[in-house]
């Protein structure tokens, strides 16, 4: 069962009774326990201990993303004890006049928070939820809206977590090769076009536009399903003093304090030892955010910025010592459902071995794609993104998806030219687009928590708009592999042309179909 197509079966058991049954913690249960099985010959007391030391293990290496979160969780609440969303939303419904103001709104919000996708997809949505909700807005299109402006964000980001990881992976200076590959990632930036464009045109098609019109008709911004998020906001009491800065300053000391956390540990971080010292381990800045601890950053600049808030929110007296005390455990009820879920997709990628160890997924791919002949090497952009596709959507992780697939591609091609950025990031927009459309995917799971959407819904509805452009990323990369001879230049511009045309298409062929649809 180690290093076979086996290796995959705990993620198509959790992701086919997923969506079957809508369950999905039970779903991500039995899947890890169906590879546990398969780990330990069928022994079901050895299954259940390798269970819970994957666990374990899976936990203890995420402990930073888990303080990250519960120290998000508490910043919403204390924003809502402040009054500061309160104000924002009131000061936004005079500025945002329109459903579609308030979609803009929420996707370039979700354009400025480039730092990290956790931090966008829990910031986005409890800012902007009460402006859309007041919209009819869709929970579903919310989320949506979050996921689609998060890791496609961030992977086109030079300073994010996802390029220090993708920078980790390269040879040389890997930030400098991560720039190079962002003008041909096609479906991030193809992502963050169609956000805007089908705001500002009003489209939306299946599933997606039967919870919008059930929310504009209804006011049912949940189209009907119950198994929701924690919404601690209805319980909590907002100062009735809060101004729009009690927001704003605080988000804004997160992101700088986030940052600094990055340059931090990219300075003093030593990825050989797993320790920080005090000698520096970058040149510069720029060297620092490539050498970058991401969670461990994310959770000292988090914690450092919710002490320095709860100080100037008690000095402006928008919030007292007892309410901040009190946010603790409530910020932590919010962020339960979203930390179990993560508990239970990093234990189901540990057990399959994304990354190696227990049944091995990682050899299966390696072993496979080291035969592929080179004849073939034209084709690889598109090869290495339906791989990228499929892995990250069959484990759930963007990141042990390049991690994987990154260094073989460099390995097989070797050198840096087109061929290498196009593969590159082919692989990088299929790992995003796997991330997108997998129930057991952590993004995908902040987003639809910060939406306050059910989970099952928003992979349901989000994944028509990601395979519409996966399909067109999928074209555009089998004519940049063609003309790869051309040189960078020349190959990008005529993949653009290309992934603009058709998306162009598309959107005349939904218009068209809108109109006839009114019609009738």
């Amino acid at each position: 069962m180690v290093g076979t197509f086996w290796a995959f079966m705990p993620a198509i058991v959790a992701i086919a009774l997923a969506l079957l049954t809508k369950q999905v913690y039970v779903s991500l249960f039995l899947g890890i326990l169906t590879g546990a099985l398969l780990f330990t010959g069928g022994n079901p007391l050895q299954a259940l201990g390798t269970v819970y030391t994957a666990m374990s293990e899976k936990v203890g290496q995420n402990v930073s993303i888990i303080v990250f979160l519960v120290v998000l969780g508490i910043f919403v609440i204390l924003m809502q004890k402040s009054g500061g969303s309160k104000a924002y939303g009131a000061w936004a419904s005079k500025k945002i006049s329109s459903k579609k103001g308030a979609i803009a709104a929420s996707a370039g919000l979700g354009c400025l928070i480039f730092v990290d996708d956790y931090f966008n997809c829990l910031t986005v949505g409890s800012v902007m939820r009460p402006v859309t909700d007041k919209f009819k807005v869709s929970h579903a299109k919310l989320s949506w809206i979050i996921d689609s402006t998060a890791a496609p964000v961030c992977i086109i980001a030079p300073i994010s977590s996802w390029a220090a990881a993708v920078s980790g992976q390269l040879e040389g200076n890997g930030l400098m090769v991560f720039i190079k590959t962002i003008p041909f990632n096609v479906y991030a930036i193809l992502t963050i076009i169609m956000v805007f464009s089908f705001c500002f045109l009003k489209l939306d098609f299946g599933k997606m536009k039967k919870n919008e019109l059930i929310a504009e008709t209804t006011g049912d911004l949940n189209a009907g399903e119950t198994d929701l998020p924690t919404d601690e906001d209805a319980s909590i009491v907002s100062n009735p003093k809060g101004k729009v800065r009690h927001l704003i300053i605080p988000v804004l000391i997160l992101i700088a304090c986030c940052i600094g956390g990055m340059i931090y540990s990219g300075f003093y971080y030593n990825w050989d030892t797993g320790t920080y010292g005090t000698a520096l381990q970058s040149a510069n800045v720029i060297d620092a955010f490539a050498n970058c601890d991401a969670g461990t950053s994310l959770a000292i600049g988090s914690t450092i910025a919710l002490v320095l808030v709860s100080i100037y929110y008690m000095a402006t007296k928008v919030v007292s010592f007892k309410e901040i005390t009190d946010s603790f455990t409530q910020g932590f009820k919010t962020m339960v459902p979203a930390i179990l879920i993560l508990t239970f997709a990093w234990t189901i990628s540990g057990i399959m071995g994304a990354k190696g160890g227990y049944l091995d997924a990682q050899a299966f791919v390696q072993n496979n794609i080291a035969s592929m002949p080179a004849t073939l090497q034209a084709f690889f952009p598109a090869i290495f993104f339906l791989l990228a596709c499929g892995i990250a959507f069959a484990t759930g992780t963007s990141w042990g998806t390049f991690g994987v697939l990154v260094p073989i591609a460099v390995t097989i091609l070797g050198g840096s030219g087109t061929l290498v950025l196009l593969t590159v990031s082919a692989t990088l927009g299929g790992a995003v687009f796997g991330d997108h459309v997998s129930p057991i995917s952590d993004t995908t799971i902040l987003a639809s928590t910060g939406g306050n959407c059910n989970h099952v819904d928003h992979v349901k509805t989000q994944l028509p708009y990601a395979a519409l452009m996966a399909a067109i990323t999928f074209v555009t990369y089998v004519v940049g592999g063609l003309l790869v001879s051309l040189g960078s230049v020349a190959s990008c511009l005529i993949m653009w042309a290309v992934a603009l045309a058709l998306f162009v298409g598309v959107v005349c062929i939904l218009k068209f179909s809108q109109k006839k649809a009114s019609a009738e």
